[in-house]
Formats: C-alpha cells, sequence, structure tokens
C-alpha cells in the first residue's frame, strides 16, 4: 500500500467485496452442507470468514472504515458467545494493528509538515512503525535533547477518504448489523463521522493533551506523555512504554485486570472534574498498564469538553437514578431531554431500565462480565425494537450535549466487560459525579 487508497473506485470496490464475499461464502457454505456437513459447523465457518475478511478490508482502508472497525471491536464483550467467539481474534487485531504506509511516503509527510531538514530535530528514527491505527501510525524515535518519543504520522488523504468511507459503511449496515446485533450501524457511523473530522486536526489534539497532561502530570495512578513538537499532519510526544491494555484481557492476571479497570473508569470520570475534559475514545489500544503500577493513557484526538453545568446535571441524573422514586427518574429525564416531554412513560418500566445500567453504582463492589454485558445489550435491543405506541422506543433521545459521555462510558463498560474487572466502582461515581 502507498497510503490510504483514495481513488472512490478503488475504496469502493474494497468495501463492496464485504457482502459478495459472504454471499460467496454462504453459497459456500450451503454446498458444503449438502454434502454431509452439520449446519452448526458451517455456520461458524461462515461466520470466522466472514469476520476474517470484514476486518481485514477495514483494516487495509483505515481512515473512517477502519475506525467503525475499531468501535465495533468494544461491543464485542455485549454479544452472545456463539456469535463473538468467531470474531475475537479479528476484532482484537483491529484494536492495535494496521498496515503500515511505505518508509518514503513516512519521510514525505515528515518533510512537509517538519520541514526537509527534519531528520536535525530526531537523533535516531525508527522507520518500521511501532503502531499503526485509523488516521495514522506511529515511530519510535529520540528527540534532539535525548527524550524517546512518539512520532504519529497521519496518512496521506486521509481527510479525503473519510467522506467515501462514511457513504460506502451507510449502505454495508445490512451485512454489519447481523454480525453484531443490537448495535444500530447508522447513528454510530454518523457520529463517528463528526468525531473523525475533529480527530484529523492535530493541532487539536495536541492542545487536548496539553491540557491532560497539565491536570495529570506527578498523578500517582496515570501518565500522559507531553507534548513536544506539533505541526500540521505530525505530532511528537514523549513515548511510553508499558503493557497493551489488549495484552493485560488476553493474559493478564485478575489483579491486574482489576487495577487496569479500576482505572481506566477513574480516568475517565476523574477527567471532567479536573480539565473540563473527557477522552471518548477508550478502546483498549489507547492504554498501556506501566511497570510500577499506574495507568498510561495515549491519543487524545477524541477529547470532548464536558463543562460544569453538565458535570452537575450527570452527577443529579446518577443521584436520582440510584436513590429517586420512578416519579423523580422520568421527571429529571425528561428536564435533561432523554424522554419526550409530552409522551407517556410508565414510571416503573423506566425505573427498571434506570436501575438496570445504574446497578454498578449502588453497590459496594461489583464486576462487570461479559454476561451483564449480554444481558444489557439484549434489554437495551428489546426497548430499542419496541415501537408500539406506548413503548419506551417511541420516547428516548439522546441530547446532543451527552452524546461524547455516553459514548466513553459505554466504551469503557465494554473494556471493563472484556477485563471482567470487579472494584468499588459506586465509591469512584460517588467521588467525581
Amino acid at each position: 500500500m502507498s497510503d490510504i487508497p483514495r481513488r472512490a473506485v478503488t475504496r469502493s470496490a474494497k468495501l463492496a467485496s464485504l457482502p459478495l464475499g459472504f454471499a460467496g461464502r454462504t453459497a459456500l457454505g450451503l454446498g458444503k452442507r449438502t454434502f454431509g456437513r452439520p449446519a452448526e459447523a458451517v455456520a461458524l465457518e461462515v461466520q470466522r470468514r466472514t469476520a476474517d475478511q470484514l476486518f481485514r478490508v477495514l483494516g487495509e482502508l483505515k481512515g473512517g472504515a477502519m475506525k467503525v472497525g475499531q468501535l465495533l471491536s468494544v461491543f464485542e464483550a455485549g454479544l452472545p458467545e456463539e456469535v463473538a467467539g468467531p470474531f475475537r481474534a479479528s476484532l482484537t487485531r483491529l484494536q492495535e494493528a494496521a498496515p503500515p504506509m511505505p518508509v518514503a511516503t513516512t519521510h514525505r509527510v515528515l518533510a512537509e509538515n517538519l520541514g526537509e531538514d527534519w531528520r536535525d530535530r530526531f537523533l535516531e528514527f525508527d522507520d518500521d512503525p511501532a503502531a499503526a491505527a485509523s488516521i495514522g501510525q506511529v515511530h519510535k524515535a529520540v528527540w534532539h535533547d535525548g527524550r524517546a518519543v512518539a512520532v504519529k504520522v497521519q496518512y496521506p488523504g486521509a481527510g479525503k477518504a473519510l467522506m467515501s468511507d462514511f457513504n460506502q459503511i451507510s449502505r454495508l449496515s445490512r451485512l454489519i448489523t447481523p454480525l453484531f446485533p443490537g448495535v444500530e450501524v447508522r447513528p454510530v457511523v454518523a457520529d463517528l463521522k463528526r468525531r473523525l473530522e475533529k480527530e484529523l486536526d492535530y493541532d487539536d489534539e495536541a492542545r487536548a493533551q496539553s491540557a491532560f497532561h497539565a491536570a495529570y502530570d506527578g498523578d500517582p495512578d496515570f501518565v500522559v506523555p507531553a507534548v513536544v513538537a506539533q505541526s500540521g499532519h505530525v505530532l511528537v510526544t514523549e513515548w511510553l512504554d508499558g503493557t497493551p491494555m489488549s495484552k493485560v484481557i488476553a493474559e493478564g492476571p485478575q489483579e491486574l485486570r482489576d487495577r487496569a479497570g479500576l482505572l481506566l473508569f477513574r480516568f475517565l470520570l476523574s477527567g471532567p472534574a479536573r480539565c473540563e475534559l473527557i477522552h471518548i475514545d477508550p478502546h483498549p489500544g489507547n492504554f498501556r498498564m506501566l511497570d510500577d503500577g499506574r495507568l498510561g493513557v495515549l491519543d487524545f484526538g477524541g477529547a470532548a469538553r464536558v463543562p460544569a453545568e453538565l458535570q452537575w446535571s450527570i452527577g443529579r441524573l446518577l443521584r436520582i437514578g440510584t436513590l429517586g422514586s420512578p416519579e423523580e427518574m422520568v421527571q429529571a429525564a425528561r428536564e435533561e431531554g432523554f424522554l419526550a416531554p409530552d409522551g407517556e412513560v410508565n414510571a416503573e418500566e423506566w425505573a427498571a431500565v434506570v436501575s438496570a445500567h445504574s446497578y454498578p453504582f449502588t453497590t459496594e463492589t461489583f464486576r462487570y462480565t461479559r454476561e451483564w454485558m449480554r444481558q444489557e445489550t439484549t434489554r437495551g435491543f428489546t426497548i430499542a425494537t419496541d415501537m408500539r405506541p406506548g413503548g419506551l422506543a417511541r420516547q428516548l433521545r439522546l441530547p446532543p450535549q451527552y452524546m461524547a459521555v455516553a459514548r466513553a462510558l459505554t466504551s469503557c463498560g465494554g473494556v471493563l466487560c472484556q477485563l471482567e474487572a470487579e472494584g468499588p466502582f459506586q465509591a469512584e461515581a460517588d467521588r467525581w459525579l
């Protein structure tokens, strides 16, 4: 690959290969079943191959396509085991890996943004990327003052490719939705489009990371690398070693998993209180567990502002959701815009929904599990598809001011379930909200 495939026909052809490939594998499966293979075995093979192709193509396209794949990977914890099993390896691969761009392309981007003398800024520069993400890749280097640094280089054509990606991915919802039941693909893609437009701006990301670094500098629990330099499509920050969160999920001992989960939860909730910002891209690729027990945090392109008045509203909703009456829960939801102002709502039914989601904050300790997430996913899907005249689905809203926080906390819940983390989440919610 020379860079992100920018020609619309090339990218469209790659994305179009997904439903065509799925249809071909289904036909092949029917043929194999005809010759005596059990239906269950054929279905499993079709699912596995579909997942492999889906995430391989999304990864190759990078840009918005790969970002959708990364987001879907967080929802893996909420899927039924018979569905999630074949996909887990493919999903995890997307969280930290993508095909790199050629060295010549990397050097061209560095020269265009740091100047033709860009090499003079570094004592060492590793041409092999240490990580590749949705819109850029990271190289390890040594800054001219001797500091180990991470050099984030945006893929050429990333911005131009995004609009084509999102138009095409929206059309693929009929394929993706059966693979991930309960996930509404179209609104997720629309929200990702708005977020990625912001993530393309490395100047904005540098400001957000600097604000987080200042707020957490010297903290006993967290490390946010300092911004060293930024120009155009290149961002240089201090290097951060540690165990990737994905590895903790895959093979970490329970004690480490519990600490990682608690620190992740603490970081997301404390950000608004400490710098009026929240990290809204908490997939495992953005976190490291350091040897000294601290949580290292990366990638602040998705940070969103949470002003004091919104913090107060969130805290009020949490308090009413854990201690209030059903009628108070309905009233608060209406005041904040989560329910239509004039619709008829069964207070007891609404209270049951609220209580289920707030349960982790009503007990001294709580263990997030895949099974719990599956139950909540099923419950949410049932509500969302109940379009009867008196059904909650007709009343539900997601106010724009809550979009970023809802996305951050939902993704965080998915990671906590992947970790199977147990901890005093009630105390953390009380402390920060």
